[in-house]
């Protein structure tokens, strides 16, 4: 006759001897845990669950076991039903629900909202403040800054519902910054559910706003993302439609897309291409000189082609010109950018590790949740990501695209 072995050994373990002394645990348990005095398991019931058709019990039976024994019922041997859930998974869920809520809140107001007017002056205040904000970013980090954006971001997304032609086109312009903001102090932070998200609201803004610019950047905002996440082709696919109107593009946007579209030929192994891209970007350098609010770290962060160069060479396992590479940008990295100089540091002695993980032409993933001051090899290449214009941004190694 067979039996629910699984079932007696965790009695056993538990120093039930018998069958009866295991009842009897089980319902003080359970009246303890449920503070209920009517629950109880008989004799025959747990003798019953040791046999060959063991059954499933009741939901708050089945809580109390867990209780008691450390392990649900379907890891003891029970049969069991269609469709159940173990308790602790719809918690789970909930936190993953209420988790999103947070990250997506500020974009997804429900409409309408009551008419206002909406003073054109309101655009200068939130430009300056979005400037206020790359440069806090350099000393805090984004867990002290993802509230505030996105609050902000959802002001604007307020103020745009009730504004007229060019206040309206110019608040789209400025929220698609601060959308894109928010989208890398989340990637910056290791949530790249809520990187992605703020990325698509990018776009989305970036396109509402008609500003071929802005829709060449939320592109390669998306490309950053496809970066963290390994995926070389997408990465290129992206700055490659970034770049189909290259010559109605400000020369900051062509350089952006050029330098991340190298970033995704490291991560399919192509060191050729990525010399060539990074080349044509330098030779763009000169030409910058828009007075667009985001995206200016290739005009005021030191050495920005040449961090993404030593990026991508780290990635694709060239140690020693990536060391060589780091060496040079660490001697014109400015004391002031605090938060990103110790990483440099790091980069610069670890070069030969940072390409030992990647491994030839694969993607260096950074760890989720990483610090920045904990380890440099988790940090961000300069300038590739943040939207802003930080004058000493300069942060780590190969992994993810970085800041300003």
């Amino acid at each position: 006759m067979s039996r629910n072995d699984a079932l007696r050994a965790a009695r056993l373990r538990k120093g039930w001897r018998t069958i009866e002394a295991a009842a009897t645990a089980i319902t003080e348990h359970g009246q303890q845990l449920l503070d209920d005095r009517q629950f109880t398991v008989s004799a025959r019931s747990w003798r019953r669950w040791e046999g060959d058709r063991p059954g499933w019990p009741a939901e708050e039976t089945a809580i109390v076991v867990h209780d008691a024994l450390g392990r649900w019922p379907e890891d003891l041997g029970f049969t069991t039903p269609p469709g159940w859930i173990r308790p602790e998974h719809h918690e789970e869920e909930q936190v993953r629900r209420q988790s999103f809520a947070s990250v997506t809140a500020a974009a997804l107001v429900a409409g309408p909202v009551a008419p206002q007017h909406v003073d054109p002056a309101l655009i200068e205040y939130f430009q300056q403040q979005l400037e206020g904000h790359y440069r806090a970013d350099m000393f805090l980090g984004p867990h002290d800054l993802i509230g505030t954006v996105s609050a902000q971001y959802q002001l604007i997304d307020k103020l745009v519902r009730s504004a007229k032609g060019e206040t309206r086109r110019s608040l789209l312009r400025v929220g698609a910054a601060y959308a894109a903001l928010v989208g890398w102090l989340y990637q910056d932070a290791g949530d790249m559910d809520g990187a992605a998200f703020w990325r698509g609201v990018t776009q989305e803004i970036a396109m509402r706003s008609r500003d071929r610019h802005l829709i060449g950047y939320s592109l390669v905002n998306q490309a950053q993302v496809r970066t963290d996440l390994g995926d070389g082709h997408a990465v290129i696919d992206l700055c490659e439609a970034a770049l189909d109107d290259a010559d109605q593009l400000v020369p900051k946007v062509r350089i952006m897309a050029m330098q991340q579209q190298a970033h995704g030929a490291s991560l399919t192994g192509e060191r050729h291409m990525v010399d060539q891209l990074i080349d044509q970007a330098g030779r763009l350098l000169p030409r910058v000189d828009d007075d667009l609010p985001w995206g200016n770290a290739c005009r005021r962060t030191p050495g920005y082609l040449e961090v993404q160069r030593a990026t991508c060479y780290g990635r694709l396992g060239l140690g020693a010109e990536a060391g060589a590479l780091w060496s040079q940008v660490l001697a014109i990295v400015p004391t002031t950018a605090r938060r990103d100089r110790g990483g440099v540091h790091g980069s610069a002695g670890d070069g030969r590790r940072c390409s030992a993980r990647a491994g030839p032409g694969g993607g260096d993933r950074p760890d989720r949740g990483d610090d920045r001051s904990r380890d440099p090899l988790s940090q961000d290449a300069a300038g590739v990501g943040h939207p802003g214009a930080g004058d000493a941004a300069v942060a780590g190694c190969p992994g993810r695209p970085g800041p300003r």
